[in-house]
């Protein structure tokens, strides 16, 4: 049995829509989880930041980051980058890709390498 597809984002991104449109046009049956509507518990992010590191998942380019006061973006350790992420979704990079692996951001090339491994 295959694990099943599951693409974490937020539906007004950008890069979300690129991501989506890939496994449309790719015939990659999938569900969407928009973490900004429906929430995202700590379980799945420590379990992402197991495998990618706590460095890859925040999304430190965008403005939810850019806008934190000083103080809350020095000295960022996991404890610290779980807490933002968790009171502010946004500040997730996008998209996050479970697909038996966990892929962060969207890289057509990559992709098709997570997908021609299944």
């Amino acid at each position: 049995m295959t694990t099943p597809v599951v693409i974490y984002g937020i539906k007004s991104c950008d890069t979300m829509r690129k991501a989506r449109t890939w496994l449309d046009e790719h015939g990659v049956a999938y569900q969407f989880h928009d973490y900004k509507s429906q929430g995202i518990d700590a379980a799945h992010l420590k379990k992402w930041m197991d495998v990618v590191g706590w460095e890859t998942l925040l999304n430190r380019a965008g403005t939810t980051f850019r806008k934190l006061p000083e103080d809350q973006k020095t000295n960022l350790d996991a404890t610290k980058a779980l807490a933002l992420m968790l009171a502010l979704p946004s500040m997730i990079k996008r998209p996050v890709l479970e697909a038996g692996s966990v892929v962060v951001g969207f890289k057509p090339e990559l992709y098709a390498q997570t997908f021609a491994a299944r």
